[in-house]
């Protein structure tokens, strides 16, 4: 009889140890991606071993733009998102606390440079971003990015609908739009910014304008996009985050250092070997490595859009982001 209790003890708390310990089997996660530059982390984290490495499996799920992004994280059909624009996240926190918490942010200005004002390379008048008074353009898709394209043209005295009229399109449309001349001028994201110059379709007129002319100034930590964890995946499954933020961290810090993790751009988003090395990409932060200086950029940021209508009302964005 005792050696039954002894059996039967030393079963319990091998199934014990073994679910309370990384060597168990792998747990699955599923991340929404939204296919820029900006979600190259999870790329560096599949393609090098650090979800393994930390027994998850971590399935990636291309969503065409942000509002599905957080459409699916209400829904639950997805855990966490590499990279949800930042404003579009603030809104639905206003709206629903807890739907999307930032444990990551991507920092873009004129050095991490991500979001860039385009004109086809066979157009010689239009030189400055003032030049576009009466032009038709593309912009990258969602609320947050309309409202920080047309927020930029705003500050330097161009009004939507009287100067120029503004239109959405999917990233995957971009280059096809420039091209073929439906569109000449566009506000694109990396890597399909340095795609249309480097197939000579298009020209920068000029990059970091979040920074320049919203935050005011050149180095300003733009938080246009982050990691997110909804807050029933941290809750309910809390050891899984923190290993998925482990594993996180380990890529951001590919991404900021190691040039070689730049060959992803090729294998996953189709940037040509040639220019992999030289597309512009933001700057990866875990939030507990924030500075008090970026964390207000991106709480001015934040403001601006309470004020343009695109969050709904006035929120700390302390209080969505998270520290691992």
């Amino acid at each position: 009889m005792r050696g039954l209790a002894r059996l039967v003890t030393g079963v319990l708390l091998g199934v014990a140890i073994a679910a309370a310990s990384p060597a168990g089997a792998q747990d699955k996660v599923k991340m929404g991606l939204f296919i820029a530059s900006s979600a190259m982390p999870y790329f560096i984290a599949k393609e090098r071993g650090y979800f393994a490495a930390e027994n998850l499996d971590v399935e990636g799920i291309p969503i065409a733009n942000h509002p599905l992004i957080v459409q699916a994280l209400v829904k639950g059909d997805i855990d966490t998102a590499s990279n949800l624009i930042s404003l579009e996240g603030a809104n639905i926190n206003v709206l629903r606390p807890g739907t999307a918490n930032y444990f990551s942010i991507n920092c873009q200005n004129t050095t991490w440079r991500l979001e860039a004002f385009m004109v086809s390379a066979k157009n010689t008048t239009i030189k400055t971003l003032k030049d576009l008074k009466g032009q038709r353009i593309m912009c990258a898709p969602g609320p947050g990015n309309l409202f920080v394209a047309k927020g930029v043209l705003k500050k330097i005295g161009l009004e939507d609908g009287r100067d120029y009229t503004m239109q959405e399109q999917q990233m995957s449309n971009h280059i096809g739009a420039m091209q073929s001349g439906q569109f000449e001028v566009a506000y694109s994201l990396e890597p399909v910014v340095s795609m249309l110059e480097h197939r000579g379709i298009a020209r920068r007129i000029e990059s970091g304008v979040i920074a320049t002319h919203l935050l005011g100034r050149p180095d300003a930590c733009a938080v246009l996009a982050g990691g997110v964890m909804s807050d029933r995946f941290v809750k309910e499954r809390p050891v899984v985050a923190e290993r998925l933020a482990r594993a996180w961290a380990k890529a951001l810090k590919d991404g900021n250092e190691d040039p070689t993790a730049r060959d992803l751009l090729n294998k996953h988003m189709n940037v040509a070997a040639e220019i992999a090395q030289t597309v512009p990409l933001s700057r990866y932060f875990m939030v507990r490595d924030l500075t008090p200086q970026q964390i207000a950029d991106f709480q001015k940021l934040t403001d601006l859009a309470v004020e343009g209508g695109v969050v709904k009302s006035k929120i700390d964005v302390r209080t969505f982001l998270k520290r691992f």
